[in-house]
């Protein structure tokens, strides 16, 4: 039976801080939320400002503990993951601007390692193909562009750490340096066998171990935030863990095989696998999904699919056809179909399972005839068919079709594509009652890592399934248009 309690979670994503507060019946009493602003120095590079973060966290904190007299017993922290930031030990002032998941500028040093043929090194020892996405080639560019600021991350003057290291510092005033085995698995410095930073790795990617955090389970008792830095308070952070992860809990999927498709700036579909790392042959990313306190670890595969709510908001601010995103759905829902119309949303490179940084967005089948509502319609059909990419890659390397794929994420209210996805997968897609699963999912984690459930049996009844979309006809010509436009657009880039 759970204790009586209510636990306080930060999700310091992409494009903004969400803050809930979840009482130990699972029902949300408060939430907040607050933009950080993006910063964009060159083409295809991606920056926050570290300080703007940790603002947007108060800011979002203040939000909810006003609405409720209620105050956290526990602290749950979950994250954009990749993105990797710098900081001085001392001030705990940011040594320079975060670079982001999104961001490109590695991609010189990826196709070097690539030509060195060090690529299946690194997949057997991180499960991560070589990408610009993960942390490893962002430090080696600052170890080579930077070497100034990299000297003193080798003294150990300035650490290294993704976003919820940050966060963590400056919740306990710098006294703990932390990072969990979901995060760390993101940055291609991490073994997935020994659970540990990889020696090899890091002197590959010019990475300083003393500048690192220490790597620990996901919940537990894990750190106690300073009093003077955080709202008078000092509680436990119980939970650690990045936001796909986080979702992945936050939707219940504890058993082999559960699946879910977070739509966001990207959309990320993850498989639990269960506690041994499944090899991917088919373009996707072997991850730790989570590591219990006892040590025990949880893996899940992954397909990152890096442009889904981002292709949206391109019809809003490239193109100008919608004035918000919401408006998206009407509009596709204004002709029955695409009109022959496929998008290609490569817009920062094409993740799982193709993985090449270097193609750009297309459009194919345009005519006099083609309308706002058909390009309209064509992006919500490529989310979807990127997302049937993914899951067709997941049944080749387990071997198993997934039941239903359940969904979360701002896109996951849009029924016109959740109803695309079930007839584009050809399998039920079901949206849970909190589609918020990313900080409901760190929440969850935090509560059990605190002690207000005993197991996740007592998890499976908070979240229940709200509305199911089973799929209707749909014609695999369209899918099979869509790879042939996605083969030209890689042409096209080289």
């Amino acid at each position: 039976m759970a204790e009586q309690g209510v636990v306080l979670t930060i999700d310091a994503g992409t494009t903004g801080v969400t803050t809930l507060m979840v009482a130990s019946d699972g029902a949300i009493v408060a939430r907040g939320y607050c933009e950080f602003e993006q910063h964009y120095p060159q083409p295809g590079w991606v920056e926050h400002d570290p300080e703007q973060i940790w603002q947007a966290v108060i800011t979002a904190v203040k939000q909810a503990f006003a609405t409720t007299d209620l105050r956290p017993a526990t602290l749950g922290v979950t994250n954009q993951r990749e993105t990797i930031v710098l900081w001085h030990r001392g001030s705990l002032k940011a040594a320079r601007r975060a670079i982001v998941w999104q961001d490109r500028r590695g991609t010189d040093i990826v196709a070097e390692l690539r030509a060195a043929e060090l690529e299946p090194m690194i997949r057997t020892k991180t499960g991560l193909g070589l990408d610009p996405y993960f942390s490893s080639s962002k430090c080696l560019w600052i170890s080579r562009n930077e070497p100034e600021l990299w000297k003193l991350a080798k003294s150990g003057e300035i650490l290294i750490g993704t976003v919820d290291s940050y966060l963590v510092a400056r919740l306990t005033a710098g006294a703990s340096h932390l990072t969990d085995a979901s995060n760390a698995s993101r940055t291609q410095l991490f073994n997935l066998e020994s659970l540990n930073w990889d020696a090899e790795l890091l002197a590959l990617f010019d990475v300083p171990i003393v500048a690192l955090p220490k790597v620990v389970a996901s919940y537990g008792q894990l750190a106690i935030t300073d009093a003077q830095a955080f709202f008078g308070l000092e509680i436990p952070i119980t939970s650690i863990i990045g936001d796909q992860q986080a979702a992945l809990f936050g939707q219940l999927a504890f058993s082999v095989g559960d699946s879910k498709c977070t739509y966001g700036t990207g959309a990320f579909i993850l498989q639990n696998t269960g506690s041994t790392p499944v090899a991917s042959h088919s373009g996707l990313l072997t991850t730790v999904a989570w590591l219990a306190p006892d040590g025990k670890p949880t893996f899940a595969l992954e397909g990152s699919v890096f442009v889904a709510g981002s292709a949206v908001q391109w019809l809003r601010d490239g193109l100008g056809i919608i004035k918000t995103a919401a408006e998206v759905e009407a509009l596709a829902s204004e002709v029955p179909d695409s009109g022959g119309v496929v998008f290609v949303p490569a817009l920062t490179g094409i993740g799982a399972p193709h993985w090449n940084p270097k193609v750009r967005g297309c459009l194919f089948g345009i005519s006099r005839g083609t309308s706002n509502a058909h390009i309209a319609r064509a992006t919500l059909e490529a989310i979807g068919f990127q997302i049937r990419e993914v899951m067709d890659s997941f049944e080749r390397d387990t071997g198993n079709r997934c039941s239903a794929l359940r969904v979360d994420g701002g896109a996951s209210s849009n029924d016109l594509l959740l109803q695309l996805q079930a007839n584009i997968l050809g399998t039920p897609v079901e949206r849970r009652k909190v589609i918020e699963s990313t900080a409901y999912g760190a929440a969850l984690m935090a509560g059990l890592g605190f002690g207000f459930w005993a197991s996740t049996d007592e998890l499976l009844a908070l979240n229940p399934v709200a509305s199911r979309f089973a799929p209707q006809a749909f014609e695999q010509l369209e899918f099979a248009a869509w790879k042939k436009a996605v083969s030209l657009s890689i042409a096209w880039s080289e």
